[in-house]
C-alpha cells in the first residue's frame, strides 16, 4: 500500500498499539546500553537501523566547531576526541518529499545519582513514567525514530520520499547535526525529536528559538598605596572596582529597559517581553578577607533576543552601553571596562503556516486529540542548525517528561503514553510528508 499526501492514521495507530510493549522494551534496552557509554549506544542504534533495512553510515566529527557565521564561543580548554553520529537512510519508492528526523542520544556524563529513587539505567516504570539517565534529553527521541520506521514497515506502507534518521551527538558542543549536513544530507524539511523545555510534551511545537548572547565585563580598580594587609584605613586612597562596576551595571539595566520598550515580536506578546538582558553574577574580592580592596570586579550576563534581530547588531548595542558608562566617568574613561563575548547564537523561526508545521500539528492532533501551540521561549534550540546551515525548515516536538539531569533534576522521566504517542506522530509525519 502506498500513501499519497496523507497518512493512514488508523492503520499506523493500530500497528503501534499492537507493538506498544515491544517499543517500550526498545527504549529500556537502549537505556541499559547507554550505561556502557556513548560509543556503545551509537553502535546499538546503528544495528537497529540496519535490521530495519536502512542504509547506515557513522560520521566522526570534532566538537567545538562553529560553522555558522552567527555562532561563536571560546575554544575548549583541551583537545577533544571525535564523536560519532549515526545516519540511517530509508530510500523512497517514488519522488515524494524528503524528511530528516534527528535527535541526540548523548546525555551529560553520569555524575551524582545519590538523589535518584530509581536505578538510572534500569528503565523502571512507575505510575506511567519510565525513569532513566538522559531518557527525556534525548534518548526517547532516538528510539521514537527507530520505532516509527518499524511501524511504517509493519503497516505495509511504502513511502515515496526519502526518510533520513540521524542520531546526532549534541552535548558538550558535539554538534553532530552539523557533521550530518556537511556530509551532504539534505531534505525538504526536518523534525527534531526533543521535548519542549516548557514541560508541556506534545502540546508544544518548537518552531521558534530566541538568539542568545553571553558576556563578561571586567572593571579595574586601584589598590591603596600601602603595605598594610588591611586596606580599610586607606580605602579613601583606592579606587574600588565595585563602585565603577556599579556604573556599568546600571548602564546594562538601562539598556534592558530601553530594549524592552522598542524591541517587539508578536510571538512573545503573551509573556510581555520579546527580549531580556541581565547580569547574573558579580565577583570581586575575597569573602575571607573583607578588609582588602579588590583589584578588579567581574560581571557576567546574558541577553536573549527574538529571531528578527541580528546577533552583530545586538552586540553593538551592548558595546555602546558599556562605552557610554565609561565615557561618563573620569576613571573609566581612561581605563575602560573590558567587554568579552563568551557565546553568540542567532535565532530562527518557522511560520505556523509552513507545510511542515501544519503537517506536524495535524499529526499531533490526530494522535492526542490536542491542538498544539508554538513554544517560543527556548533559546539556542537545535532546530536552528538545519535552518541556518542548509535552509531546511525545521520544527521540534517531544513527549511529556521532566526532572531532566541537564536542568539539575534527578529521576529524569518520560511519560510512556506520550512516548507511544510520539512514535505515532513521527510515523504519521513521515507518511504525510513523504507521500
Amino acid at each position: 500500500m502506498t500513501l499519497s499526501g496523507t497518512s493512514n492514521t488508523s492503520g499506523l495507530k493500530s500497528q503501534i498499539q499492537a507493538r506498544r510493549e515491544s517499543y517500550v522494551e526498545v527504549l529500556r534496552e537502549l537505556l541499559a546500553t547507554s550505561a556502557d557509554g556513548e560509543e556503545a549506544l551509537q553502535q546499538a542504534i546503528a544495528e537497529r537501523f540496519t535490521r530495519l533495512g536502512c542504509q547506515v553510515e557513522s560520521i566522526n566529527s570534532a566538537p567545538n566547531r562553529f560553522v555558522l557565521d552567527s555562532d561563536f564561543a571560546p575554544p575548549a580548554a583541551e583537545p577533544e576526541a571525535d564523536r560519532v553520529s549515526v545516519v540511517a537512510v530509508q530510500p523512497g519508492a517514488g519522488d515524494g518529499r524528503s524528511l530528516l528526523i534527528f535527535a541526540h542520544p548523548d546525555s551529560e556524563p553520569v555524575t551524582d545519582t545519590s538523589r535518584w529513587r530509581h536505578d538510572p539505567f534500569a528503565g523502571a516504570v512507575d505510575n506511567g513514567r519510565m525513569y532513566g539517565w538522559g531518557i527525556a534529553d534525548d534518548l526517547s527521541g532516538v528510539v521514537a525514530m527507530i520505532c516509527a520506521l518499524d511501524a511504517i514497515q509493519s503497516a505495509g506502507l511504502a513511502l515515496s520520499g526519502n526518510v533520513i534518521c540521524a542520531s546526532t551527538v549534541s552535548k558538550r558542543r558535539a554538534q553532530g547535526i552539523y557533521a550530518v549536513l556537511e556530509r551532504g544530507y539534505h531534505t525538504d524539511a526536518a523534525v527534531y525529536l526533543h521535548p519542549a523545555e516548557s514541560g508541556a510534551g506534545l502540546s508544544d511545537i518548537k518552531s521558534r528559538a530566541s538568539g542568545l548572547l553571553r558576556f563578561r565585563i571586567t572593571v579595574s580598580g586601584q589598590l591603596p598605596d600601602t603595605a598594610e594587609p588591611t586596606h580599610t584605613p586607606f580605602s579613601h586612597l583606592s579606587i574600588n572596582p565595585i563602585d565603577k562596576a556599579w556604573l556599568v551595571y546600571h548602564a546594562i539595566t538601562e539598556l534592558d529597559r530601553q530594549r524592552a520598550q522598542r524591541v517587539h515580536h508578536p510571538a512573545y506578546a503573551g509573556i510581555g517581553r520579546s527580549t531580556n538582558l541581565h547580569i547574573t553574577h558579580i565577583e570581586a574580592g575575597e569573602a575571607a578577607r573583607p578588609g582588602r580592596v579588590s583589584p578588579t570586579a567581574i560581571m557576567t550576563g546574558s541577553l536573549a533576543f527574538p529571531p528578527n534581530e541580528d546577533v552583530t547588531d545586538v552586540q553593538r548595542e551592548v558595546e555602546a552601553a558599556v562605552e557610554r558608562a565609561c565615557t561618563g566617568d573620569p576613571w573609566l574613561s581612561e581605563r575602560p571596562a573590558q567587554l568579552e563575548w563568551l557565546q553568540g547564537i542567532g535565532g530562527v523561526e518557522v511560520s505556523e503556516a509552513s507545510p511542515i508545521y501544519q503537517t506536524v500539528a495535524d499529526a499531533i492532533a490526530s494522535a492526542t486529540g490536542i491542538t498544539p501551540q508554538v513554544q517560543s521561549l527556548h533559546a539556542a534550540s537545535e532546530i536552528r542548525t538545519p535552518i541556518l546551515y542548509s535552509g531546511i525548515p525545521t520544527v521540534g516536538f517531544g513527549p511529556l517528561s521532566g526532572d531532566n539531569v541537564q536542568s539539575g533534576g534527578a529521576d529524569e522521566w518520560v511519560s510512556v503514553d506520550d512516548f507511544i504517542n510520539m512514535i505515532e506522530v513521527v510515523a504519521n509525519v513521515a507518511a504525510a510528508w513523504c507521500g
